[in-house]
């Protein structure tokens, strides 16, 4: 039997069994939604957790003319009094506004007006119904042309589209609006917020307030947008957050289901490494991790097992969000960046209802929390334990996402010290000329300005790898020098290597973490480790005379060098 392919970036859900992708059975989620919906139904989830796949779903599943056996062999087809009664019976209008962005708010508007009019083009069969007048069909040819002359014409136009759809069915419509945010993110980015909020604002009211012909409404997206910015007036409104229980299991994996999927590719071996990497998300009571990871690195372990593990989740944005709250730290960010870093919890009120130009309170206090709210609901911080209130203690949910502030604090701290161009270029002169003193100084003064790990249940590696980033960082700065990592050289691999050519001069650096700020072990374990590892080997061998061997032990915001000279 031929193996199921793995659904990288598959979102339409009749692909799945068209094209023999694997499936994790969410299908429950349509069982769950009907037996607790609102008449208007908002999910917030962060990206990659399986949002759009949910809402084509759902449109496959009511839209009248569906195939029956695309559900086959899935949990809901089990219920056949369910399914007799919702399945295949209803128009449903399915829009996803994630591509709708642009440089300027006409650019923008265009965009969605676009949306509207291919999700009007569906429809076109009602241009040939007996129950449509010609004045409907004229207003639905100008939806299909996208033609939207005037700004109440898009306003109004999925509320037409429901009138019609009603007209010709005589059966209320599903409404499923997918990434409603992306427009309001990508136009506080680029200056139009205030435009895009009245677009949306309006065209949300039209739909979904004191519409006889809508049946019922599904909105996904990452943040839940003030009710006052676009909700204005709707009181038939539920909202599942990342806090609620409810339908909480179907977003995101459970560790069942990632168990199952690794053991049908045969890699079940490397459970641990992917429960390490992508789990630790808490969404309700449910633990869950993130699909789009899971997918990926299964797909690269099943070509070869011992494939090393991948940040997949974070290459698929900006993470904007993390540089710009470690940018403008104040010193009590800065502290509690290092609780988190440090594996602790930070405890904080987390707001549910945002509004983008939030981020930009002058209230400082009130920024904070609200930079702190978006982190939690975007997935950079997940709940510790359950929240009393709005109180919430915080954590990192993951290794892929610690190392994204990882990066991000090097970025910013790279940043930081060579802008101090003087104290910089003394660095580097100390570093290439072995006067090791004025390496341990300089260094002690980068670290106390910094964000460091604390002396934590963290494991001693990750320290090290914290700090050993850090410096590499600083020294790769330095254009005219060869810098590598985790060089092989002799029997072993040491941490940093630095070849300077204009000085026929190199330099291995070894660092370890001090634990309860004992440098001179940590120093002599480091020099040891040069010696016995033979680590200049490489250098030797090509043909450098002068070589530095620093060993470098961390604590906190302090450093001590140990230093020896080869000649």
């Amino acid at each position: 039997m031929e193996m199921k392919k793995l659904p990288i970036g598959v979102e339409f859900f009749e692909h799945f069994k068209r094209d023999n992708f694997y499936y994790v059975d969410k299908t429950g989620f349509i069982r769950d939604l009907m037996n607790t919906r609102g008449s208007v139904n908002l999910f917030t989830r962060p990206r990659r957790f399986g949002k759009s796949l949910n809402m084509d779903m759902l449109k496959t599943f009511f839209e009248i003319g569906t195939d029956p056996s695309l559900f086959d062999g899935l949990e809901i087809a089990e219920d056949d009094e369910f399914c007799e009664q919702y399945m295949g019976r209803y128009p449903v209008i399915s829009i996803s506004l994630k591509d709708v962005e642009g440089m300027d708010y006409q650019v923008a508007r265009a965009m969605l007006g676009s949306a509207v009019s291919e999700e009007a083009g569906r429809f076109g069969f009602l241009l040939g119904s007996d129950r449509l007048t010609k004045a409907d069909k004229k207003k639905l040819n100008r939806l299909i042309e996208e033609d939207f002359g005037e700004a109440s014409s898009l306003y109004h136009s999925l509320r037409l589209l429901t009138q019609l759809l009603f007209k010709h069915y005589g059966i209320p419509v599903i409404v499923l609006l997918d990434e409603y945010d992306v427009p309001l993110d990508k136009a506080y980015q680029n200056g139009y917020y205030s435009q895009m909020v009245v677009l949306i604002r309006s065209l949300f009211s039209q739909v979904l307030k004191t519409n006889k012909n809508l049946y019922f409404a599904v909105i996904t997206g990452c943040l839940r947008i003030a009710k006052e910015s676009i909700f204005t007036g709707l009181n038939n409104f539920k909202v599942r957050t990342i806090s609620d229980i409810d339908c909480a299991k179907y977003f995101g994996f459970t560790d069942h289901e990632v168990r199952e999927m690794l053991r049908y590719y045969g890699v079940e071996d490397r459970f641990a490494d992917v429960k390490e990497w992508y789990d630790g998300y808490h969404f309700g009571k449910v633990d869950v991790y993130c699909p789009w990871d899971v997918i990926n690195q299964c797909d690269k372990m099943r070509v070869r097992i011992d494939s090393p593990m991948e940040s997949h989740w974070e290459n698929s944005s900006s993470n904007a969000i993390v540089r710009d709250i470690i940018e403008k730290a104040t010193e009590a960010t800065k502290a509690e960046i290092e609780a988190l870093i440090s594996g602790e919890y930070i405890e904080k009120p987390i707001i549910p209802e945002l509004t983008y130009t939030d981020l930009d309170s002058r209230d400082e206090s009130l920024r904070q929390t609200y930079l702190w709210s978006v982190l939690y609901s975007t997935g950079y911080l997940t709940d510790f334990e359950e929240p009393v209130g709005k109180r919430h203690k915080l954590v990192i949910p993951n290794k892929e996402v610690f190392q994204i502030y990882q990066d991000r604090i090097y970025s910013w701290f790279k940043v930081k010290v060579t802008g101090h161009t003087e104290q910089w270029q003394i660095f580097c002169l100390a570093l290439e000329t072995g006067d090791a003193r004025k390496v341990q100084s300089l260094f002690n003064d980068f670290l106390g300005d910094s964000i460091s790990i604390r002396d934590t249940s963290v494991r001693k590696e990750m320290k090290e790898n914290f700090y050993h980033g850090m410096l590499l960082g600083l020294l790769t700065a330095e254009g005219r020098w060869l810098v590598k990592s985790n060089v092989e050289s002799g029997v072993g691999y040491t941490d940093i290597m630095v070849e300077i050519p204009a000085k026929d001069t190199g330099c291995v650096i070894e660092m370890k973490y001090a634990e309860n700020g004992h440098f001179d072990s940590a120093c002599d374990e480091a020099m040891k480790q040069i010696e016995d590892g033979e680590y200049v080997t490489a250098l030797r061998m090509k043909g450098i005379q002068t070589i530095h061997k620093y060993g470098i032990a961390c604590y906190k915001k302090c450093c001590r060098v140990a230093y020896s000279l080869l000649k």
